[in-house]
């Protein structure tokens, strides 16, 4: 798109609302007690500049659970707390084709892959609750409270799954048999689902990744969330784990580190310039929201926003090549 011709945000993001609300694919998914009725064709969209201006569209008020999107922040939150040495010790950064809750995706080692998945998210959540069962949340709240530049809070309706969460409790009992973590597994798995119950609006989604592509500093705050020197570790894992077994799809056909979650919520940054946020619950069978990934698909193209640039030239992979004219010439 033409900087010249392009129109001001507000009116762009406006369009992608028009253009992306007939698409109701998908269904919803994972923790449902955090939904309200018709809240399933919510739709919201909103970036949020380094120098602290907003744009938004939709329904960009209305609160909802970050749930995984909350995984590449407790990473940095670890960095900073525990350091770079102590934290992947016990997890590693690969990808991985697992699916984000499988009960196989540690590595031969018996490492979980990498923090984005939920393997690594609980290994995580369980050495900063280890490090100090004290002060751990405190940390957590106060951190994604840098990020939201307001304090943090719960969602209301969100309940204490740690009695019942059986699959993401059966992967902390295998974490514990093979010493990735230690005995307080009902801690740690407090500490995992407090931090997928933080709530966010998809204006501030926007900011949590402007934060990111301002070196760590919230634009609007001023205040610091992560160091400096930590923003390329979670940037990195966000491109290449951020979207789970679909991430080398999304870094080809996008090209910007990303992050999901089941509640809907997508946000993605652009280094040095912005971060994008949108809200739709209905998700596809990788857990993304449908509406979600088309709307940073074209925006990503439009505004030539990839990393590497011209990620407008990229068709979505298949199974059995690429789209369009690639495939006819391979």
């Amino acid at each position: 798109m033409d900087p010249r011709t392009a129109p001001p945000p507000d009116a762009y993001l406006g369009e992608l609302i028009e253009r992306f609300l007939p698409l109701r694919d998908g269904e919803i998914s994972g923790p449902t007690e955090t939904l309200e009725d018709g809240e399933a064709e919510r739709f919201g969209i909103a970036m949020a500049t380094v120098d602290g201006q907003v744009f938004s569209a939709g329904d960009d008020a209305k609160e909802f659970a970050i749930q995984s999107i909350s995984k590449p922040f407790l990473y940095g939150l670890a960095l900073d707390r525990l350091s770079r040495q102590e934290v992947h010790r016990k997890v590693s950064v690969e990808p991985t084709t697992e699916a984000f809750n499988s009960l196989t995706e540690l590595e031969e080692d018996h490492l979980p892959y990498n923090p984005m998945i939920n393997s690594g998210a609980i290994a995580i959540s369980a050495m900063l609750h280890h490090a100090d069962p004290q002060q751990a949340d405190g940390w957590m709240m106060d951190m994604f409270g840098d990020y939201l530049g307001r304090p943090a809070r719960l969602h209301p309706r969100a309940t204490d799954s740690t009695a019942t969460a059986h699959r993401n409790r059966a992967i902390a009992h295998l974490l514990r048999h093979f010493d990735v973590i230690g005995d307080d597994i009902d801690g740690a798995m407090r500490m995992y689902n407090r931090q997928c119950v933080v709530t966010a609006d998809v204006r501030e989604l926007a900011g949590m990744a402007a934060t990111l592509a301002n070196g760590g500093v919230h634009p609007r705050t001023g205040r610091r969330a992560i160091r400096r020197e930590h923003v390329r570790d979670v940037l990195t894992l966000m491109f290449t784990c951020g979207m789970y077994d679909t991430s080398g799809n999304w870094a080809y056909t996008v090209g910007l580190p990303a992050k999901s979650g089941v509640g809907g919520g997508i946000l993605a940054v652009v280094p040095g310039r912005m971060g994008l946020a949108v809200y739709s619950p209905r998700l596809d069978s990788h857990g993304h929201s449908v509406r979600g990934l088309a709307v940073l698909k074209d925006w990503s193209c439009e505004w030539d926003l990839g990393i590497f640039g011209g990620s407008g030239a990229a068709g979505e992979i298949t199974a059995v090549g690429l789209d369009g004219d690639d495939a006819k010439d391979s």
